[in-house]
């Protein structure tokens, strides 16, 4: 089923009587599977008569977008655009911005759906739309378990103010999802668009930032996120409670590139985790705790918190302490890039920097101790925020997202309380040398260092203190 509060009308506009087609606007929920956009789209086509269009734009102007990240979004819609056809639904790609994109579309559609995104150009382009659409425009919300606004009407402090918000009422919205039979399958030529026969000459054509370039490590698309969450269920998920903090032990699901793209459904991936046979009470709490309540605080963040994508988004009471802290002697001083060339001192430090670097991720583990020294080790707090923001959205998969700006918010003070007062940090929560002590620090070197030479990044990393 698809709750009614997952509905929003953006446009109150009436449908278009002579139409040929019901377009869905495509940008978020990049997936044909288990996407109520999609089905919201079926249902009125259905109640119509015609076929359903879905449309996608894509722009080279996204914010810190690279070839590493178009070449992940790419294999996605080359999977969106088989299972399309397979369903008898049309399919077009469109090189331009997207709301210009989905306006040019819906001059032939009987009504516009599209999905939902939370940052602010994502939210930005609905509202182009919704302006200039001449028919209605429906948003139905397919990337969060709970509806935002059904989660909270504010701005929440911490997991533990949101989670008896979200389990209150997360029951009703894990949910199966069918796909609904089309009455009127696409019948003739779509309209002009990109082929995605190939990634490389449309990565040319955008001419995107090829420094960063595409991994061998992940591979876009709703059927490699499937792939990869059965085979997590079948092995790492029996250790994901007791172990999900040891980088070396391959107890993650590596999701959040797929959730970031919206190559599969949160709600998709609790259901298979509740039916799992293969874990334990604990090994489920903690991963549902981890896909439902920290990811949908991340969303809360960036819908309530204007500044998200800034230095004050940081809590009044840590911009106090590290201020007051800002010129205490450092350990170490490092400039943005030697922090990106992963030239420090610490070797397991560097050693995240190269996962990030050569395979597009790092473990939630080695993001937090990350992130902790680039503050410790950087001139001022603000000079370490904006490493820290630029680092992570152009390396990592799963940057430029909601979770992106949480977490680097996280090493500042968001959602977090005072400590006891140290150097450089104050009163903000530190990371230092115990953190290896909780995990095999040099197997995961070792595992680093084989994932980079996959990669085709050569030698070793170089012995050093920690």
């Amino acid at each position: 089923m698809i709750q009614t509060s997952r509905i929003q009308t953006l446009c109150e506009a009436p449908p278009r009587n002579e139409a040929d087609y019901v377009l869905y606007w495509m940008q978020q929920s990049q997936r044909a599977v288990f996407n109520p956009a999609l089905e919201i789209a079926v249902e009125e086509a259905n109640a119509r008569d015609l076929p359903v269009l879905v449309g996608f734009g894509l722009t080279a102007r996204y914010p810190e977008a690279n070839a590493r990240h178009y070449a992940f979004l790419l294999q996605g819609l080359q999977d969106v655009a088989s299972r399309l056809a397979e369903r008898g639904i049309g399919f077009v790609v469109r090189l331009g911005e997207p709301p210009d994109v989905a306006l040019e579309l819906s001059r032939r559609g009987a009504i516009v759906v599209c999905d939902r995104g939370y940052l602010k150009p994502q939210v930005a382009w609905r509202r182009t739309l919704a302006i200039a659409a001449e028919v209605r425009v429906l948003q139905v919300e397919g990337d969060a378990v709970v509806p935002v606004e059904v989660a909270s009407t504010k701005h929440e402090f911490a997991a533990r103010t949101i989670r008896p918000k979200i389990q209150r009422r997360m029951d009703e919205f894990i949910e199966p999802l069918e796909p609904r039979p089309l009455r009127r399958r696409w019948a003739g030529p779509t309209p002009a668009g990109l082929s995605l026969r190939e990634t490389a000459p449309v990565l040319q054509a955008l001419g995107v930032d090829n420094a960063v370039p595409p991994v061998k490590r992940f591979t876009g698309g709703y059927g490699e996120a499937r792939r990869r969450l059965d085979a997590f269920l079948e092995d790492g998920f029996s250790r994901y409670g007791a172990q999900r903090g040891k980088p070396e032990a391959a107890a993650a699901s590596h999701m959040s590139p797929y959730l970031h793209y919206g190559h599969i459904s949160p709600v998709e991936i609790a259901l298979a985790v509740r039916a799992a046979a293969h874990a334990q009470s604990e090994d489920r709490t903690s991963y549902l705790e981890e896909l439902i309540v920290r990811r949908e605080l991340a969303i809360n963040h960036v819908a309530f918190e204007p500044a998200y994508d800034s230095y004050a988004a940081v809590p009044e009471w840590a911009r106090k302490t590290l201020a007051a802290h800002a010129l205490d002697p450092r350990p170490h001083l490092y400039t943005p890039d030697e922090f990106e060339a992963g030239a420090t001192h610490d070797r397991y430090w560097n050693a995240a920097m190269l996962e990030m670097r050569a395979t597009g991720y790092m473990h939630n583990h080695l993001r937090m101790y990350w992130g902790k020294k680039v503050l410790e080790w950087s001139a001022r707090p603000e000079q370490a925020f904006e490493t820290l923001l630029r680092l992570n959205n152009r390396w990592f998969l799963d940057g430029r997202d909601a979770n992106s700006f949480m977490n680097v918010g996280w090493i500042f003070g968001l959602h977090d309380r005072p400590w006891g007062p140290q150097p450089v940090f104050g009163t903000v929560r530190s990371m230092g040398r115990n953190t290896f002590r909780k995990f095999d620090a040099d197997a995961y070197v070792r595992v680093v260092e084989a994932l980079a030479a996959h990669e085709g990044h050569s030698g070793r990393l170089a012995a050093g203190a920690v």
